[in-house]
């Protein structure tokens, strides 16, 4: 007789097991029990929402992919009780909203809250979505030096502007360990005939942004004495579109992190790079085919 009712048994009291390894989870989880620990289950962060953003804006219009620099883990820069991941977030959101607000161009973000995005993904996010236009925003920092100010405009190139542009690449550029874009199986020689002369076009199109950006910025912004940079940043690197590095300021420095937290400093920001992406495609109008 016992050995007819043996499974049921067994299976009771293996429910019993689980409901008490349950409530003991959950006593652990409680603040007010126990030491306070927490039972918990590190999952692999999703990348959906990053991989299918929001695109505000009529379909009709060029589409601008802007990048608002780290997130997640990586910080950035930090100075004056500021974090550039949060600041670049708040200057990204008042782009957009001007674009779209003007009638300029589709917009999406290549993050929309604190998460962290390899350099590879964020240009491949811009190539999936068949962008006309990138700009990757950041905040810049001096370390000690709080005198340094002003923003900056970053374009592609292996050979760095200054031994400054090259640190600030090797800095930028450390976050993560992908370099370059995947050619896949594609032969060695044709491949790199391709991506040269798909850059220099591109690379053409990106001096011209970084131009109209200072252009626009003169007596609105306040820039570095020198402004313009070229550095081999990989965030730049998507062979086939447009796109510039754009350091607001220094948060280094107190009063540009405290413009760039303001509403006002955002708005003027905004102002000129809307400016400078509507003269933009104004002389690019086949961009958006």
């Amino acid at each position: 007789m016992l050995h007819r009712w043996q499974p049921l048994i067994m299976l009771s009291v293996s429910l019993a097991a689980i409901i008490i390894a349950l409530v003991w989870a959950f006593t652990l989880a409680r603040p007010d029990q126990g030491a306070g620990f927490v039972a918990r289950v590190e999952l692999p962060q999703t990348q959906t929402e990053a991989s299918n953003p929001v695109i505000g804006g009529p379909p009709t219009l060029p589409l601008v992919v802007i990048d608002p620099g780290h997130g997640g883990h990586d910080a950035g820069a930090s100075g004056h009780g500021f974090e550039e991941k949060s600041l670049v977030l708040g200057l990204a959101d008042a782009l957009r909203r001007r674009l779209i607000d003007d009638g300029t161009a589709r917009v999406a973000l290549t993050r929309e809250d604190d998460r962290y995005l390899l350099h590879a993904e964020r240009y491949e996010l811009a190539r999936r979505l068949g962008a006309d236009l990138f700009i990757s925003i950041h905040a810049d920092s001096a370390g000690d030096s709080e005198e340094v100010t002003g923003a900056s405009i970053y374009t592609l190139s292996d050979q760095a502007s200054s031994e400054a542009a090259a640190r600030f690449a090797l800095r930028e550029n450390a976050s993560d360990r992908l370099n370059g874009v995947d050619l896949g199986s594609q032969n060695d020689q044709v491949s790199s005939i391709l991506v040269e002369l798909s850059q220099r076009r591109i690379q053409e199109k990106s001096d011209e942004m970084a131009a109209l950006i200072e252009r626009e910025g003169q007596g609105a912004l306040q820039f570095h004495p020198q402004p313009r940079h070229f550095a081999a940043l990989k965030v730049l690197r998507a062979p086939d579109v447009p796109s510039v590095l754009f350091e607001s300021g220094f948060i280094s420095n107190e009063a540009d992190a405290a413009r760039l937290a303001s509403e006002e400093g955002k708005q003027r920001f905004a102002k000129v790079l809307s400016r400078a992406v509507e003269i933009y495609f104004i002389r690019n109008p086949d961009t958006d085919e």
